[in-house]
């Protein structure tokens, strides 16, 4: 068999290929078109090749059995292309800490609910949901000091001041990545976008890794989600979802952006990946941009 990662020709017939694209649909709503079908054989192929199974509708039977289940997870996994890093596209980040999040403090304040909760739906290994939950504490802590509450502050002073929580939730399809964001340790290669303040403030150096320190793991929960399904986090005041809807056909990005609309706090913001855009897609959501951040802030429709 060539090592180059080509695929024997042909491995998959017509018929067979509209079925695997069919099933992976309807698992997880992501859509492989003619662009993707050398990757999808590719990734196929290795999965036939740990299963020691030698013709694909074996394969397939194996997928749709009860059996299959774990099968079927691994199949899905190896199709998401795990690509993350931390304080990726500062743009945004800075559009989120600077404007979103003291939005959000007024308006919490002004109600006294003080709770932060942001998704990071598709987290990967867990850059983004730390990334996260460094930015809010960064905008809280500023934000404390120019609206300080009659709080007595315990000693040593709290990640987050009382009456203050900070939720992120992390949520990925995969469950390896899950646990490696869920371990929370990173290489120096990982670490390359954290700045030394971050590194000293956030993380203990462990041999040659970078461990996130328990303040900041405490704050972040990872938790597997399926996108496709209806059983999705609510009452968030921000979900992160980059990268991720580029998966999907059109029909099935429109369910899932009705889904993060009735999954987000009224006025609550929705940011996606950098090239991708709700325009045309939704009214649901009105465009929030600042020196190049883009983010879509949830549009309350008066019933």
């Amino acid at each position: 068999m060539s090592t180059s990662g080509a695929a024997p020709a042909p491995l998959l017939t017509e018929a067979e290929l509209k079925l695997l694209q069919a099933l992976v649909y309807q698992e997880c709503g992501m859509h492989f078109d003619e662009r993707r079908t050398h990757f999808l054989q590719d990734r196929l192929l290795r999965r036939l090749r740990d299963c020691r199974v030698d013709s694909f509708y074996a394969y397939y039977r194996l997928l749709i059995s009860p059996a299959g289940k774990d099968e079927l997870a691994k199949l899905l996994e190896n199709l998401t292309v795990n690509e993350t890093s931390f304080f990726r596209h500062k743009a945004q980040l800075d559009l989120f800490q600077k404007h979103v999040l003291e939005e959000l403090f007024k308006q919490k304040q002004s109600r006294r609910e003080y709770s932060i909760r942001v998704w990071s739906a598709g987290c990967s290994t867990g850059q983004e949901a730390y990334t996260l939950g460094m930015l809010v504490t960064d905008a809280l802590a500023y934000y404390y000091l120019r609206n300080p509450l009659p709080v007595d502050l315990p000693l040593p002073k709290p990640l987050v001041p009382p009456p203050w929580r900070v939720e992120v939730l992390a949520s990925d399809i995969s469950y390896s990545v899950l646990r490696a964001g869920q371990e929370g340790t990173y290489s120096e290669n990982q670490m390359a976008s954290v700045d030394y303040s971050y590194r000293l403030r956030f993380f203990d150096k462990v041999g040659e890794r970078y461990a996130v320190k328990k303040p900041l793991k405490e704050m972040v929960h990872f938790d597997f989600h399926n996108l496709k399904t209806e059983y999705l986090p609510q009452r968030n005041d921000v979900i992160f979802c980059r990268n991720v809807m580029m998966y999907f056909d059109e029909a099935e990005q429109k369910r899932l952006i009705d889904k993060f609309y009735r999954c987000l706090n009224p006025n609550g913001y929705l940011f996606v990946g950098h090239a991708e855009s709700l325009l045309g897609i939704t009214k649901k959501f009105q465009m929030v941009h600042r020196d190049s951040g883009t983010a879509y802030q949830r549009v309350e429709v008066r019933e």
